[in-house]
């Protein structure tokens, strides 16, 4: 076979023909080719906890795996007592009361879940309401099943919650899902329980399902305690809520997650993961139960952590001149650019070619979010300090 073969039957399918990497995958290439010339990154981009499990999740994994039992397929979208497991942390957690099998749904990470729910959902021609900023997986599983999308921006002056009674009467009409994620990434803003029930009766109204994306809800600051949008009455009839273990108990490459709510959208999900996997690995849902059910304390100092370093990041971005608030929720810190700057994927290359120091634009998760950074809090405080210090003093040049 010469170099010169006709490849032209290999073009890719049309709803994918038109997609870029990842961001964050495209980042990495060039973080990897910075570090092989000597230079010190740090990186305060991607959301991956840098924290391990308590000890005590990791030796249910690794009793449980040593098991001769345990190395068969599992059921899929969970095990019964990993939904039992569910259900019962929604009830500690929020005071909410789910049928386990019927109202929730494992999945391998949330991630999944916010992807399938658009392929189960949506019709080509659909309309999909996407939060501006968002979370860049819920534009993409819209685009890949076909949907239109309408933008709802997320501003600043209107504490980063979107305006429903402000989307046009003909794109209600077609509408089908509504996607809301508080506490928020990119913004860490909150949302307090009275929104999500100004929600739960819009799309009642409306008749939309709201996709409500919850995987920050315990990692919350300085007394503030984060609500589920099921603690709503009459939400489950509206409403899927999708939550993950990875930030909650510092879980994320394990790749564990739940849907919860609406049973017969959970039905739809569970038939399409039915033909696109072959569930988990089954010491990975024993971890994850004896995570939900075991000791919570803990997580209280993991909490503490991300604060010492989301004030380290807070008062360095002020004193480097820019506008930023206190998240109160979440592991990010969103900070407006100094006037003068607005380029946000200039900025950012900028600074990691000059510094080291990595950050993500925010023109990554919209276009209301151009002239923003976000700042991860999953770096240690000395290197997340040192990178505030280059911050600074680049700045001043």
């Amino acid at each position: 076979m010469t170099s010169s073969a006709n490849t032209s039957f290999l073009r890719p399918a049309d709803r994918i023909a038109s997609f870029k990497s990842y961001f964050f995958a495209e980042l990495g290439q060039r973080l990897a080719a910075l570090r092989k010339l000597g230079m010190d990154v740090i990186r305060l981009d991607m959301g991956s906890p840098d924290l391990p499990p308590e000890d005590f999740i990791i030796d249910s994994l690794v009793e449980s795996a040593r098991r001769a039992d345990t190395h068969g397929y599992s059921d899929y979208g969970g095990t019964l007592a990993y939904h039992q497991a569910v259900a019962e942390y929604y009830q500690r957690r929020f005071g909410v009361t789910l049928t386990p099998k019927v109202e929730t749904l494992g999945l391998l990470g949330s991630k999944e879940g916010l992807f399938a729910l658009s392929q189960v959902m949506l019709n080509p021609g659909d309309v999909v309401l996407i939060p501006d900023p968002g979370y860049p997986t819920y534009a993409a599983g819209a685009r890949i099943a076909g949907a239109e999308i309408h933008w709802v921006p997320l501003l600043q002056e209107n504490d980063y919650l979107p305006e429903l009674d402000a989307i046009p009467a003909d794109v209600l009409s077609r509408a089908k899902v509504l996607w809301l994620n508080y506490p928020n990434n990119p913004t860490g803003a909150v949302a307090p329980l009275s929104f999500f029930q100004k929600a739960v009766e819009w799309a009642h109204k409306h008749q939309i399902l709201i996709a409500h994306d919850a995987p920050y809800v315990d990692i919350c600051f300085d007394g503030y305690v984060a609500p589920s949008i099921l603690q709503v009455d009459g939400a489950k009839e509206v409403a899927v809520e999708f939550n993950s273990l990875s930030k909650t108990y510092n879980m994320a490459g394990w790749r564990l997650g739940m849907a919860v709510g609406n049973p017969q959208v959970l039905r739809y999900m569970h038939t399409y993961k039915s033909q696109a996997d072959t569930s988990h690995f089954l010491p990975v849902y024993q971890a994850g139960i004896t995570a939900m059910l075991g000791d919570q304390t803990w997580t209280v100092a993991r909490n503490e952590v991300y604060r010492e370093r989301r004030d380290a990041v807070v008062t360095g971005l002020r004193a480097a001149g820019f506008q930023v608030s206190t998240p109160p929720a979440a592991i990010y810190v969103w900070a407006k650019l100094p006037a003068g700057t607005n380029d946000s994927a200039d900025f950012c290359s900028r600074l990691l070619q000059e510094t080291g120091v990595s950050i993500t634009p925010g023109v990554v998760y919209g276009q209301y979010s151009e002239g923003y950074v976000r700042f991860s809090l999953c770096t240690p405080l000395d290197r997340t300090q040192e990178a505030m210090r280059r911050l600074i003093q680049w700045m001043e040049k």
